[in-house]
């Protein structure tokens, strides 16, 4: 039985959560927190950062390392195409959402939704310019035909519906704009199509009733 360790309030825990789900994989979930430093959580990921599993092989950290064990060990349904060159795009559009947005507008979140004290009029514009920048590129590879690599639900959708509501929210928040939308990604009607399959219906109750109790 897999474990799946972190909390249904990071994206990065509910991009893995979703996919065992589309999957039908058997799995428990136990909180940990971010940054954590006990020795138990260190022995499966060494940076203290969730999400992290538990496998019968042993610990496992990093959201994409831990989709890529999943895929490997549960290949049905596939979550990857076959074709090696489309599923490196898939991966690829992973790595622009987690990399080149999610990262990348993260630098906001302390100011925006923690409380934090606001960020210098420069380093506001320092991450504008790179979100911008980023989100045209991102722009260039995603389809939303209807899934944001296509036709058929993968791993990008798993990040995608995961991140990008942070991203156009923090933008929002921070700029007075969504980003996303003023870089023209409408991404509003492919989140409400994700959001109808059972999977993330379940994904985002989960993570409403933990905000709740947090």
């Amino acid at each position: 039985m897999l474990t799946l360790c972190g909390s249904p309030i990071s994206n990065y825990y509910n991009k893995v959560k979703l996919a065992l789900l589309e999957k039908g994989v058997p799995f428990t979930e136990e909180y940990a927190a971010t940054h954590s430093s006990d020795e138990a959580v260190l022995g499966a990921s060494p940076l203290g950062k969730i999400p992290f599993v538990r496998t019968a092989q042993g610990g496992l950290c990093e959201s994409q390392a831990i989709l890529d064990y999943i895929e490997a060990t549960w290949p049905q349904p596939a979550l990857l195409p076959a074709d090696a060159f489309a599923a490196a795009k898939v991966r690829e559009l992973t790595t622009f959402i987690d990399w080149h947005l999610e990262i990348v507008a993260r630098q906001l979140y302390g100011a925006t939704f923690f409380g934090a004290a606001p960020l210098s009029e420069g380093n506001l514009a320092r991450i504008r310019q790179q979100l911008e920048n980023n989100i045209a590129g991102f722009k260039r590879l995603a389809k939303f035909s209807p899934y944001v690599a296509g036709d058929t639900f993968t791993q990008a959708d798993c990040a995608a519906f995961a991140s990008l509501p942070l991203v156009g929210m923090a933008s929002k928040a921070a700029f007075g704009e969504d980003l996303l939308l003023a870089g023209g990604v409408d991404y509003k009607a492919y989140i409400k199509l994700v959001s109808e399959r059972p999977s993330a219906q379940k994904v985002v109750a989960d993570r409403k009733a933990a905000q709740v109790k947090a």
